[in-house]
């Protein structure tokens, strides 16, 4: 009996697919690089912006989004980031990019969002120029969502997700802490 769990445990193991991680976004200690892009809801309203320049050295978190993977569990992420970023460190705030979407359906969609989600710290954008997102960023469009924490013009580290959920937070805002001297 014990061969025969045995073999069916090897078994399990080599015939369960294999999930790797995805890399996306830019790597610690690199320069933020523009990000210039349609902003929609936030401080900025119905212009184009680079929010890395509106943003400079104060600690930002940027998600970009991929447009067509967008769902409740990560609205919820947002969401709860949103809600918490500012415990996190002074003058923070969040910048999410829809990417790979098209353009004006996206925007609609994003003032929708916003309506629902009522976020009071996240900026909403899209990013109109290429589909693989903004030069420089090095965002992966199998990436789900990017995150990438920035204070002082720097990376401070990225996350890419191909799955989100609302716990996902606590290592995002733990290096903003960790970044703001917190």
């Amino acid at each position: 009996m014990t061969r025969k769990l045995t073999a069916l445990a090897v078994f399990a193991l080599v015939a369960a697919p294999a999930v790797a991680d995805v890399e996306s976004g830019p790597k610690a200690g690199e320069k933020v690089e523009k990000l210039k892009v349609h902003a929609v809801v936030g401080p900025i309203e119905d212009k184009e912006v680079d929010y890395a320049a509106e943003r400079k050295d104060a600690p930002t978190v940027y998600l970009f989004v991929n447009a067509e993977k967008f769902d409740r569990p990560m609205a919820r992420f947002m969401k709860v980031l949103d809600e918490k970023v500012g415990e996190a460190a002074e003058k923070s705030a969040n910048v999410a990019v829809w990417v790979g979407g098209e353009t004006d359906p996206t925007k609609t969609r994003l003032e929708a969002i916003n309506k629902s989600l009522k976020f009071e710290k996240t900026a909403l954008a899209v990013y109109t120029t290429d589909k693989a997102g903004p030069a420089g960023w090095g965002l992966n469009t199998d990436a789900h969502l990017t995150v990438v924490v920035a204070n002082g013009g720097k990376v401070v580290k990225s996350f890419a997700y191909t799955t989100v959920n609302e716990t996902d937070t606590q290592a995002v805002l733990a290096e903003l802490k960790k970044a703001a001297g917190k």
